[in-house]
């Protein structure tokens, strides 16, 4: 109740001000009605001044307007008058002066022709001094016949001396191919060679590794002392077979003993040879030998084999075997011996061969050797020949620019004479016909009438016209003024007009204000009497306003004590309450950390007993259950060998858990690099066989296109020449792919040389016919040809042109040729040409030079 009072006190106090501000805005207001009226009655009385004045210059506009028609008809007779003489007067004078200014003219033009005469005519003798002058000085640096002739002498050597050289560069070239070719085969040969003596040297390392170190000394087996003939190495190996392994009179398990020979040896039977004649072999084996024949085929050897006395025995050379006893060995039987045997005797042979070849290899490499440096001394020679044919080329082309320069001076010279002979002729022609026409125009001048009596009379003329103009001028002034003040007295009147009505229409305004102002002021003191009357309402709330509070202030008192009472108990009960919560909290925490306390007991009682399954394979009943039935001691020892295997564990390292993972890993990598290796062997390969296809493809297609493009250029080149002959050569090089190209043309009337020396105009013709020759192997719809008509003269021009035209029509190529060449200009179907009618403007012309003929050949 007591914040209800004071905010309606509050209130009060605001409406007290509000209505304090309300009266003095309602005051403010009745002073601003009343200025306002005061304004508004002075306007009043201003608009009635105004209009009286208006209405006195109203009346006076029109009192000094009645008569303003006759003075302007009055103006107009005296503008006509004067008018009318004036253009009498200009007439004259006109006339006159016509007359004046023709013959002023005629005069003039007498004069400026005299004058123009006299100025030819000295610009002519001067010219013909000056073109005298010139012919002397071009007489006296012509050139002389004789210095030309020296020249074209020297020039005729120097080529004579040219071709020397080039015969000498091809007969070095042809030396150094020859002495190539020798070496080529040289080194062919050595190559050869080398591999033969390479495989002779590799099959007797072969053959020393299979049949191993020879026995030496005594010891050695008695076949190391044996030599057969080639081919019998099969039969004795047969015939004699392990025996053969045995050595000769040593102390050993087995050995072959030296007897004398028999006094009564049985002889072979008839058709048969000893063995012995076919080998060579120690004394130790004479009786042996000798005992067994050798058959030429199975037929003789079975019908043989009845007839052989104890000990004897028949072998073939295919390995077959009859012994007396009726023992048969066949051919193709397994026989270590005989192989070794062939084994040896073809090492033999091969080393024999190896010594050969080695001597064979020697002299090869004298004669590659010998060729190399041959070849070396002949491109020597031929550098020294190509060397002193290109100084002779320099020599010659100084030389010929030197006589094409000389020749020129001389041309020139003697066109310069020639010029300056016409120069002098036309000279004297034109100053005759100057000195001619100055004879002329001084007579006309002679001739002419002075017109001075007219010209006085134009100045009479003159100033009465400057007189009777200025009386129009005043006449139009005057009617002029007139007009104008007729004008200005009506514009006014209008405007009076319309600031009367102005004026009214102010003072009627002023009125209406007045009387608004006069009700706006009523409803003002009206208003301001009610604001009057409204402080006493508001005192006699207020003082109702004090009784209330003042009541509510008691009864806060007492409320107030009653809340301090209730506070206070309030904070001991705060303070017990928060006793309580706090030894809730401790007694909550002790058994949070009582039961992580369990949880770690009971994680690490887990973690032990895993441990000891994992370690001991056993639960942990069983291991307590040992436990206590082992001493002290011996639990001692456990503990001290469980530390020892854990140090051994340790110092083992950690265990790489990954490993066979890793393996498996490396294994997939090491199988995918091995395919990778053989995708990009089996890619190498192909790439290697697309090059060598490419290249061989590459060969082909360019000495096919070589010889087309040759083909037209031997034709192209007699075309455009009218004679001759050229073509086109690949250099220095057996792959064409590396190859250069050299241009050989020979003009008509000239022997064949390379392009260097031809002169400027046949060389740019023959770069035509190269050009076009490669163009005719493969035509492309569209061919620009920019300014190449430039070095060449009228009739290789016209040869050009008519080239061009062919090829044109042959395959319908459209030509787009830049030329400032007339008579390329002439020969072509349509002209586009750029001009500049002012300064950075251009403009596109073109003339369709077929219409033009089609247009002409009707009329």
């Amino acid at each position: 109740a007591l914040i209800q009072i004071n905010a309606s006190r509050d209130q009060l106090e605001a409406d007290a001000s509000r209505l304090a501000l309300a009266q003095g805005e309602a005051q403010r207001r009745l002073q601003q009605i009343s200025t306002d009226r005061e304004r508004e009655t002075a306007r009043h009385q201003d608009a009635v001044q105004n209009l009286e004045i208006l209405a006195s210059e109203k009346m006076r506009l029109e009192d000094a307007a009645a008569g303003e028609i006759e003075q302007q008809a009055a103006a107009l007779v005296l503008v006509d008058e004067a008018l009318e003489q004036v253009q009498t007067a200009e007439g004259q004078l006109n006339r006159l002066m016509e007359e004046v200014a023709a013959a002023d003219a005629e005069r003039a033009a007498a004069l400026r022709q005299q004058s123009e005469a006299e100025a030819r005519r000295s610009r002519l003798e001067k010219r013909a001094e000056d073109v005298a002058g010139q012919i002397q000085q071009a007489r006296n640096e012509a050139v002389d016949q004789a210095v030309l002739t020296s020249a074209e002498m020297d020039l005729e050597e120097a080529l004579e001396h040219l071709e020397n050289c080039r015969d000498l560069t091809e007969q070095a070239e042809r030396r150094r191919l020859e002495a190539s070719q020798t070496r080529d085969a040289a080194r062919e040969s050595l190559q050869s060679l080398r591999a033969a003596r390479s495989g002779l040297l590799a099959e007797a390392e072969a053959l020393r590794d299979l049949l191993g170190p020879a026995p030496e000394g005594a010891q050695a087996p008695i076949l190391e002392q044996i030599t057969a003939v080639a081919g019998y190495e099969l039969a004795l190996g047969t015939a004699l077979g392990e025996d053969l392994s045995a050595p000769v009179a040593v102390e050993a398990p087995f050995s072959w003993q030296i007897l004398p020979p028999l006094t009564e040896q049985p002889s072979l039977p008839q058709g048969c040879h000893p063995l012995s004649h076919f080998v060579t072999a120690p004394t130790a084996l004479a009786r042996r030998l000798a005992q067994i024949g050798v058959v030429l085929d199975n037929e003789s050897g079975e019908r043989a084999q009845a007839q052989l006395a104890v000990g004897q025995r028949l072998v073939t050379l295919g390995g077959d075997l009859w012994r007396w006893d009726g023992f048969r060995i066949k051919a193709g039987a397994p026989n270590a011996a005989a192989a070794l045997l062939r084994q040896r005797n073809r090492l033999k042979e091969l080393e024999t061969r190896i010594e050969d070849a080695e001597l064979g290899l020697h002299s090869a490499e004298e004669r590659a050797r010998d060729s190399a440096f041959r070849v070396e001394e002949e491109a020597k020679a031929e550098q020294s020949a190509r060397e002193a044919t290109r100084a002779a080329e320099s020599d010659c082309n100084k030389l010929r620019d030197s006589l094409a320069k000389l020749a020129q001076k001389a041309a020139s010279a003697q066109a310069h004479l020639d010029l300056l002979a016409q120069q002098s002729a036309q000279i004297g022609s034109d100053l005759a016909e100057a000195r001619a026409e100055e004879a002329s125009a001084n007579a006309r001048v002679a001739s002419f009438q002075p017109t001075d009596g007219a010209k006085d009379k134009v100045s009479l003329l003159r100033a009465d016209l400057a007189e009777r103009r200025t009386r129009l001028v005043e006449a139009r002034g005057l009617q002029d003024r007139l007009r104008l003040e007729a004008a200005e007295r009506q514009r006014r009147i209008d405007s009076i007009k319309n600031e009367e009505n102005s004026w009214l229409g102010r003072a009627s305004n002023a009125a209406r204000h007045q009387e608004e102002l006069g009700q706006r002021a009523q409803e003002a003191e009206a208003e301001l009497a009610h604001l009057t009357r409204l402080p006493e309402e508001i005192g006699q709330r207020r003082q109702d306003l004090l009784t209330q509070q003042a009541a509510a202030e008691t009864a806060r008192q007492i409320a107030e004590a009653l809340l301090t009472d209730g506070e206070q108990k309030l904070v001991a009960a705060d303070r017990l309450l928060r006793e309580a919560e706090q030894f809730l909290a401790t007694k909550r925490e002790a058994r949070i950390r009582l039961e992580a306390e369990t949880n770690a007991q009971r994680q690490a009682a887990e973690a032990l007993s895993l441990r000891i399954t994992e370690r001991l394979e056993m639960d942990p009943e069983q291991l307590l259950s040992q436990m206590s039935e082992t001493s002290p001691d011996t639990s001692g020892n456990w503990q001290r060998r469980l530390e020892q295997l854990q140090n051994e564990r340790e110092n083992m390292g950690p265990v790489n858990l990954r490993a066979e993972e890793e393996a498996k890993d490396l294994s997939t990598q090491i199988d995918s690099l091995g395919k990778e290796r053989t995708d990009l062997t089996s890619a190498i390969s192909k790439l290697r066989q697309a090059i060598s296809e490419i290249n061989r493809e590459g060969r082909q297609r360019l000495l096919a296109s070589f010889e087309a493009v040759d083909q037209h250029f031997r034709q192209l080149f007699v075309r455009l020449f009218g004679g001759g002959r050229a073509h086109l050569a690949l250099t220095e090089a057996n792959d064409p792919l590396q190859a250069g190209l050299e241009i050989m043309a020979s003009p008509p009337g000239k022997r064949l040389q390379v392009l260097s020396l031809l002169s400027g105009g046949e060389q740019a013709l023959t770069a035509l016919a190269l050009l076009f020759a490669v163009f005719m192997t493969n035509p492309a719809p569209i061919c620009v040809l920019d300014e190449v008509d430039a070095p060449l003269d009228d009739a290789n021009v016209d040869r050009f042109c008519s080239l061009v035209a062919e090829i044109a029509q042959a395959s319908k190529t459209r030509f787009l040729v830049v030329t400032h060449h007339r008579m390329t200009m002439a020969r072509m179907d349509r002209l586009f040409g750029v001009t500049m009618a002012e300064r950075g403007v251009s403009t596109l012309v073109s003339v369709d030079l077929a219409a033009v003929t089609l247009l002409r050949e009707p009329a």
